[in-house]
């Protein structure tokens, strides 16, 4: 297993650590990449499962590889681990 993800109690000895920085969100990037259909499928099953909502995706662009396209989704939430709660709901 690769170190990075192994706990560290030693905080002196983490390079990836923002402490002296207070971070109220966490982000996260989610990219699904596919056939056109595929990545409209995948998406649809994520809004069914409670995941995302459609619209929160990007629009859908052309992949890397000519026969693909993808889509990005950018999730925040809470430094406690819960989304933040979204106007009009």
């Amino acid at each position: 297993m690769s170190q990075e993800f192994l706990p560290d109690d030693n905080k002196f000895d983490r390079p990836n650590d923002d402490s002296a920085t207070v971070c109220e969100q966490e982000v996260v990037l989610l990219t699904v990449v596919g056939s056109p259909k595929g990545v409209r499928e995948t998406i649809l099953t994520l809004y069914r499962l409670g995941f995302a909502e459609v619209g929160d995706w990007s629009p859908v662009q052309r992949a890397a590889n000519p026969k693909q396209v993808m889509s990005v989704l950018i999730r925040r939430s809470r430094a406690n681990g819960t989304p933040p709660r979204k106007s009009g709901r």
